[in-house]
């Protein structure tokens, strides 16, 4: 499915809300849109409207007195009222002038020495005229100030309405698109808990975070403006041209030639801005995962003074997405206002060629100060949606890439639950690669009988870690089975399994909050009492002494010592209770004093469970129950610490060369 349908169900969530905004933004056009026809209903009927046809009547409200007769526009006498002699009133620039034999009105009037007189192309007419004062041409227009009064009293009305539908179409669009990209952002935050593990492995936390913000914050744009603006503008539009077929179908039809031209712009403009859009939000993802991995390995960038290569490197990344933008500012630039304003001044200048040149035919000043007033109106939304074909395209790039997350391959969340397991693990035959034809583990086999501890020895790479990945089902194996208590791990989800184990990392990660709630973070109803009990069966009652358990964490736990971390790490372990622990390297960071009191609060926790130690520090597994040594991926040895010393092979060598005892 295209970006585009995917962006359209989204809106489709809300589309209650959507109808609702369209519906005021349409009576909000509609309404707004009446008002050059009531601009050409004063020009043409109360201003121009001067030059009509006077009767020579008897006074009645919309009669004027003139050398002392009255005399009464013919649109404001009845049917049946008395009708005396014709007259008639001429406009020749500022001057207006009063004649008792009426001529035609269009064509070319000169007034010279009391003689009126209107070229035309079939002939030439004159009569006799008087010149008018200000006082008699006003006394002439007073009976039209009330009229013209009511109109602009009525367009006022119009404002005030059509701003009521603007506030509420607006109100309506945006709520809709809060709504949308708040479930959005939720969708993508639950993917991210159903795929794998390996999609973490292969992308930067800053590339998933700027999808997770900066993307679904460019469609927001798309949403609350873009589709605003574009519905607006297609809407006023349509009613544009209604409006200019109602004036003059024939000018109207002259207009209709912008609609391919305005469609071949946006053809155009959408296939080279498409890519360029691509490219600026990759290097804007770039740049977040460049900030990302700056800002958490800023130490080490000062320790070996690094400070520079990491500047030209960001820099590196920074000038491209410059270049990008300033590609694309060039095109907008060209496409945008100055384009519009060209393809206006062309049709202005058609408009007038039409009109002077006669073809248009006769076409009242009313009618003629409308359609330019609906020509300026026409070329307001196409400017708009020209301006908004940037942002169009960011959102459609940044659409892209949201749903690449989405169609990422994941399991839903499985709630179901199991009975907590006595913790025989049993691998059989195991084999597993990361990469496909690059296998970690090799026909693996062993068995950790009901709480046993069995410890994880061997040299970098040699599948220790993998082995704890497979177990946790954070990958399944290539071949073979892993069964727990006899169950096949497959038969249940991987949560399911998992809500009965812990780990306990070389490196804890910490959540922001409380040191009781990382603590709780796997049981997040312990009561007080069982938290407090955790912390001294691990013996880190005495470590936490300022604000004791509810001292404030920060990031990733970055004001507490590796001792204090790695106490919460196994008072969250404690805590949850796990038929089977994972122990990775859980004392190699931190202190003599601090691993001694760990070491008593490990013997409690592998208490009544089935525990996994992965070490590099033999010394600290020699009571294992198994000690199986890896090597690339395979098994070399297997037994207690004394078995293999005794057979003085791989793990001997390794115990003596920690000792120092190397020969």
């Amino acid at each position: 499915m295209s970006t585009e349908k995917r962006l359209a169900r989204y809106a489709l969530t809300s589309k209650g809300t959507i109808l609702i905004a369209l519906l005021m933004l349409s009576i909000a056009v509609a309404v707004e849109l009446t008002g050059p026809f009531i601009a050409k209903t004063i020009i043409d009927r109360h201003i121009s409207g001067i030059e009509q046809p006077w009767y020579e009547s008897e006074q009645h409200d919309q009669s004027v007195a003139y050398n002392g007769t009255y005399y009464t526009r013919d649109a404001y006498l009845e049917n049946d009222a008395w009708r005396g002699e014709e007259v008639q009133i001429l406009q020749i620039g500022t001057q207006f002038y009063f004649t008792t034999s009426p001529v035609p009105t269009d064509g070319e009037r000169l007034y010279q020495d009391g003689t009126l007189t209107v070229d035309r192309h079939d002939g030439t007419y004159t009569t006799e005229a008087a010149s008018l004062d200000p006082q008699e041409v006003l006394a002439f227009y007073e009976p039209e100030i009330h009229f013209i009064i009511r109109w602009l009293l009525l367009y006022l009305g119009i404002v005030f309405v059509a701003s009521f539908f603007h506030y509420g179409q607006n109100f309506y669009l945006k709520k809709a698109a809060h709504k949308i990209i708040q479930r959005m952002r939720v969708d993508v935050f639950n993917q991210l808990s159903k795929v794998p593990v390996r999609y973490f492995d292969h992308q930067p936390a800053g590339k998933i975070v700027a999808r997770i913000t900066n993307d679904t914050e460019a469609v927001r744009e798309l949403y609350m403006t873009v589709l605003a603006t574009f519905f607006s503008s297609f809407i006023y539009i349509i009613g544009i041209y209604v409006a200019l077929f109602l004036l003059d179908s024939r000018l109207a039809f002259m207009t209709l030639a912008l609609l391919p031209i305005l469609f071949i712009w946006f053809k155009l403009y959408r296939k080279f801005a498409a890519g360029l859009n691509r490219s600026i939000r990759a290097k804007n993802a770039e740049i977040n995962a460049s900030m990302n991995e700056n800002v958490h390995g800023m130490k080490m960038i000062q320790a070996f003074n690094q400070e520079k290569q990491q500047f030209e490197s960001f820099e590196e990344l920074n000038q491209a997405h410059y270049r990008y933008q300033a590609k694309l500012l060039n095109l907008n630039s060209l496409t945008s206002h100055n384009l519009t304003f060209v393809v206006k001044n062309i049709v202005f200048v058609a408009l007038i060629w039409w009109i002077s040149g006669g073809t248009a035919g006769l076409i009242t000043l009313g009618v003629l100060y409308a359609f330019v007033d609906y020509i300026n109106r026409l070329f307001e939304p196409v400017n708009q949606v020209m301006n908004q074909l940037a942002n169009l395209e960011q959102a459609r790039a940044a659409g892209a890439r949201v749903f690449e997350l989405l169609d990422e391959d994941g399991e839903d969340v499985d709630e179901a639950t199991i009975p907590r397991p006595n913790g025989d693990v049993s691998f059989q035959n195991v084999q597993f690669a990361y990469i496909e034809g690059e296998p970690v583990l090799k026909q693996l086999s062993f068995h950790a009988k009901q709480g046993e501890t069995i410890a994880l020895v061997g040299h970098t790479g040699s599948g220790k870690s993998s082995i704890m990945n497979l177990l946790f089902r954070f990958y399944d194996p290539t071949n073979g089975t892993i069964k727990i208590d006899g169950i096949d791990t497959k038969h249940h989800s991987p949560q399911a399994w998992r809500s009965h184990m812990g780990i306990v990392l070389q490196e804890p990660y910490l959540f922001s909050g409380s040191i009781a709630s990382n603590i709780a973070y796997g049981k997040p109803d312990a009561t007080r009492k069982e938290i407090e009990a955790a912390v001294h069966l691990v013996g880190g009652t005495d470590l936490f002494n300022k604000n004791g358990l509810d001292e404030h964490v920060t990031e990733k736990g970055s004001t507490l010592s590796s001792g204090q971390r790695q106490l919460i790490s196994f008072a969250r372990a404690l805590l949850a209770n796990p038929a089977i622990l994972v122990l990775d390297e859980a004392t190699s960071s931190i202190d003599t004093e601090t691993e001694l009191l760990i070491q008593k609060g490990m013997q409690t926790l592998k208490q009544n469970r089935t525990t996994f130690v992965i070490a590099h520090r033999l010394s600290t597994i020699q009571d294992a129950d198994q000690i199986i040594v890896l090597d690339k991926g395979e098994i070399r040895e297997q037994g207690t610490h004394e078995e293999l010393l005794n057979r003085k092979g791989v793990y001997a060598q390794m115990y003596k060369l920690q000792q120092g005892q190397a020969s």
